[in-house]
């Protein structure tokens, strides 16, 4: 009778098999790689690699776009990944398309893009609504690598083509829950 195991592979000093740890490592080695795909995946945009996105329109590095009143220069950040790097402020009409942050960036956006608050930033303080209208939001990226926006400054300084302006939120303060009050426990009777 044939011991396939031993007639297979080919054994150490220590008796295990060498094609064994091979697998083992030929399987981690698979798995780093995955990793590695699946970060450059979540940081990825749709675009070509090295363009950067602006409105869902992809461009090429070097290009130069104006959006607000500002210049934006597509580059690449430290990781080599797309990234709008804001220049002087530029006078003139905007180049590129400003549909405000209405969705998240991923897809739509690349890292450093900014856009005029919309409702979509909306978010409540309390019982209070704190209009996403109010500020310029910039596209970042997380820890993850994935996209977002987060407020870069007031409103005021995105400069509106003549006859526009912040659009105002459709939301209203009643989708804003009061903060919870928890009260201590008091010694009652059940009978109180």
């Amino acid at each position: 009778m044939i011991d396939n195991e031993r007639e297979s592979a080919a054994h150490d000093a220590s008796g295990r098999s060498t094609r064994w740890r091979g697998g083992l490592a030929l399987a981690a080695a698979a798995v780093a790689a995955a990793g590695l795909v699946g970060a450059a995946a979540g940081s990825a945009s749709a675009a070509p690699a090295g363009e950067c996105l602006w409105a869902g329109t992809g461009y090429a590095q070097g290009t130069a776009v104006t959006a607000g009143g500002r210049a934006f220069t597509c580059a690449t950040d430290q990781l080599g990944a797309p990234r709008w790097i804001r220049g002087a402020d530029a006078r003139g009409s905007s180049t590129v398309a400003n549909p405000g942050a209405t969705t998240a960036p991923t897809g739509n956006f690349s890292a450093g893009a900014q856009q005029p608050g919309t409702e979509y930033n909306d978010y409540c303080v309390g019982t209070q609504l704190v209009g996403g209208n109010e500020s310029v939001y910039e596209v970042i990226s997380d820890a993850s690598g994935a996209l977002r926006w987060k407020a870069a400054g007031p409103i005021s300084q995105w400069v509106f083509t003549p006859g526009t302006g912040p659009v105002p939120s459709t939301r209203s303060a009643s989708l804003c829950q009061p903060d919870q009050v928890l009260w201590p426990e008091l010694n009652r009777s059940p009978n109180q």
